[in-house]
């Protein structure tokens, strides 16, 4: 099943840090992607996310303004399973 594609837009690059801006349409999909550095979530829409993992799917209840951080190597394709749009912001530690 072929799904759109998540929008990024980089807000900010220091020398330690990038802020992107990710804007998923309704079943829009990130594609599979490794993560070069440690980064931390800001949600600025409440709604669920879905992980397509080695793993398996893992989906999660998220609200507006929640935080979470994961480590760098982290390896997935993140998909917006909701009927609205999904927002939020990733920063990035280099």
């Amino acid at each position: 099943m072929s799904r759109p594609q998540a929008t990024s837009k980089l807000l900010q690059e220091t020398e330690r840090a990038l802020v992107t801006e990710w804007r998923f349409a309704p079943g829009a999909e990130t594609g599979w992607h490794r993560h070069a550095h440690d980064y931390i979530v800001v949600v600025l829409t409440a709604g669920k996310l879905m992980q397509e993992t080695a793993n398996g799917e893992i989906v999660t209840e998220l609200a507006f303004g929640q935080s979470y951080a994961r480590p760098v190597g982290v390896e997935h394709n993140v998909v917006n399973p909701n009927p609205h749009e999904f927002v939020f912001v990733e920063v990035e530690l280099k």
